[in-house]
């Protein structure tokens, strides 16, 4: 069976519209099944009611791992239904991930709504993490090559946990000397933490989907070169975006020190001896984003961003996937990456 072919190609906007279509009622009900305090603190987390359980429709996230898996089925020439239950598990560890990360980075809003651990506090949040977790690799399990598919999910998510570790490691690590983060541990750091799981949901759909393993792990490979370009762009956008688009504050990353690709790309310019010191939250953020600049930072990430797009766009042209869904990969990809490029 062949997946449909689009007479038009159809936009990232409705391609994540579509493949939420399918998802949410599947990733409502895997919800439902939990103790119902943590059911209400995971519905939180996904913007479906406030503290206490009443429903509201708040800001939740694009949906990009599940439209992946989706995505990753109908590449396969599967019905997109095929990949539902990875497309839920990606979803219910993404969540559980977020859940996590807000309490070892002290982030005390998330998608301009205070965080689960802010709202509940960290032990419950802790709770609905795990919880999360846990009903992932059960959705898995009960799926159609379940054994695979959380082989699949559990690699994944070790390289996860490698990712946040670095990630939370390099804020310990000075800004220069022999002991300083390189731009290649960076890209290291970004493939575990972003690319990994990207690379996985769709990996997942379309081995739920009865794709051959080189189908797979093409996908899974333009994934992680996803990852890594959505990073690097978020990073751009955390120093020069529009905070009414972003939602961050202007030069936010800079106050926070934190070592994005931009900073690390400029701090290897002599022109940016003063940057250290200009970092902080007692900081000139704007004289830093200006010196970064200068220094060649933002160009730096911005071409290596488009390296990365790049390379996930060849492989997509050139594995064996059914149209319809690649040219969907295809938009997906240039959609998510194209916001500063």
């Amino acid at each position: 069976m062949t997946a449909p072919v689009s007479p038009v190609r159809e936009s990232a906007r409705h391609v994540l519209a579509r493949c939420g279509e399918l998802v949410r009622p599947e990733l409502r009900n895997a919800v439902g099944r939990l103790h119902p305090w943590v059911a209400e603190m995971a519905a939180y987390s996904f913007g479906w009611c406030e503290v206490g359980g009443a429903p509201v429709t708040a800001p939740g996230g694009k949906g990009v791992r599940q439209a992946l898996a989706v995505l990753g089925a109908e590449a396969a020439g599967a019905d997109g239904r095929a990949g539902v239950p990875a497309a839920v598990a990606v979803e219910l560890v993404h969540a559980f991930s977020l859940l996590h990360d807000d309490i070892m980075d002290g982030d005390a809003t998330r998608r301009r709504r205070p965080a689960v651990w802010q709202a509940y506090g960290t032990g419950p949040a802790v709770l609905a993490g795990d919880a999360l977790f846990a009903l992932a690799v059960d959705t898995l399990a009960a799926a159609p090559e379940g054994a695979g598919a959380v082989r699949l999910l559990s690699a994944a998510l070790a390289e996860l946990v490698r990712g946040q570790a670095d990630d939370l490691l390099f804020a310990t690590r000075p800004w220069s000397g022999p002991d300083r983060v390189t731009p290649e541990e960076y890209r290291a750091m970004a493939e575990g933490k972003t690319g990994a799981l990207l690379g996985c949901a769709a990996a997942l759909g379309a081995t739920l989907g009865g794709a051959p393993r080189d189908t797979a792990d093409a996908l899974d490979r333009a994934g992680r070169h996803l990852g890594v370009a959505f990073q690097l762009v978020d990073d751009v956008l955390g120093i020069w975006g529009d905070p009414a688009v972003t939602g961050k504050p202007v030069g936010g990353d800079l106050r926070e020190r934190k070592k994005t690709f931009p900073v690390l790309a400029a701090l290897g310019s002599p022109a940016a001896r003063r940057l250290p010191a200009l970092l902080g939250p007692d900081g000139h953020a704007e004289e830093a984003a200006a010196l970064i600049e200068a220094a060649g930072g933002r160009t730096a990430a911005l071409a290596e961003a488009r390296t990365h797009t790049a390379a996930a766009r060849e492989l997509l042209a050139t594995a064996s996937l059914a149209t319809g869904a690649a040219e969907a990969l295809t938009e997906l990809l240039e959609s998510l990456v194209g916001r500063a490029l």
